[in-house]
């Protein structure tokens, strides 16, 4: 069964692309409209918090983003002794996305990374397959997301360690997720998120593969200000759950962000707050280890700004 679920991912991330030529056809199909009015930024951002949304990079354009986690608030670890986690950092990470056409976007990324295994370099894929349309012909949006993640951390020699790599592979993560998105008015727009982890090797007793679901949502405040939240639901197998709670000390919890979201016209920026230590999808689905109702919740920011290579639009 492993096997099965790994060439079936393989398989998404590499045709991904692909399934543009098929568009046309769906679209047909769902009996849609030759003129066809599309639903437009049904999200700001690419990302709300810590998942992401429907919105891709259109053609010929540059998202250059910049994603920043401190240290806990309150809680043992919080406090003033660490100015409310400003002294800290969980995790940092820089990506580029670059719109290969309005509906194909390719990315890479770098992030510190949360825990022992850090050092990761990530490549991503992102296909907006269906539209929204304002007729209700089609009533949703639906965007492909995929990515590989190597964390080029170096090698421990303790076999039972999460990073015990002796082959390259073992250091791979790869995600395939499914962002299910509405714009209900100018001010709601909400999204459920199926996703799909498998990492070549974890430590031991751990799960290679694991299913999640997220939802999130975005509500206006102002022209420029709006409300965004989102949560993250991993679906653990129980016994090994609990195998590496009592053998780590740690708890798995449920990842939980909420924050503020500006748009200066230029940039979108995000003031955030989550229990979420790491960024990365391979880490914050798989291992939050803190929880909102012990205090260990952390600021956070995102910085996007989006930059135009169609010489039209520099005329």
């Amino acid at each position: 069964m492993k096997h099965h679920l790994k060439s079936l991912l393989y398989l998404f991330v590499i045709c991904l692309p692909s399934i543009a030529f098929a568009q046309d056809s769906l679209e047909n199909a769902l009996n849609m409209p030759t003129e066809k009015k599309i639903v437009k930024a049904t999200f700001k951002a690419t990302k709300l918090i810590n998942i992401q949304t429907n919105e891709t990079i259109y053609k010929n354009e540059m998202d250059f983003r910049v994603d920043h986690r401190f240290g806990d608030i309150a809680g043992n670890a919080g406090g003033i002794k660490n100015f409310f986690g400003l002294d800290q950092s969980t995790d940092i990470r820089i990506g580029f996305d670059y719109g290969i056409s309005d509906r194909l976007s390719v990315g890479i990324a770098r992030a510190k990374g949360a825990g022992i295994v850090t050092q990761l370099y990530e490549g991503n894929l992102k296909y907006r397959l269906l539209e929204q349309t304002t007729d209700d012909k089609i009533p949703l949006a639906l965007t492909l997301f995929g990515s590989t993640t190597i964390a080029a951390v170096k090698a421990s020699t303790d076999p039972t360690a999460a990073t015990a790599y002796s082959e390259f592979q073992d250091r791979l993560v790869y995600v395939a997720q499914a962002v299910i998105a509405r714009k209900f008015n100018t001010n709601l727009s909400m999204l459920v998120m199926p996703s799909y982890i498998h990492r070549n090797f974890t430590v031991f007793g751990d799960e290679n593969d694991l299913f999640a679901v997220s939802v999130g949502g975005r509500i206006k405040i102002t022209k420029r200000m709006a409300f965004v939240a989102d949560y993250t639901i991993p679906f653990r197998n129980t016994a090994k759950k609990a195998y590496l709670e009592n053998t780590s000390g740690n708890q798995f919890y449920n990842t939980l962000g909420a924050g503020l979201e500006f748009d200066t016209g230029g940039h979108i920026f995000h003031l955030n707050f989550t229990n979420a230590t790491a960024i990365q999808e391979s880490q914050f689905i798989t291992d939050t280890n803190t929880s909102w109702l012990k205090g260990q919740y952390r600021w956070g920011f995102s910085i996007a700004r989006r930059f135009s290579f169609d010489r039209k639009k520099i005329k």
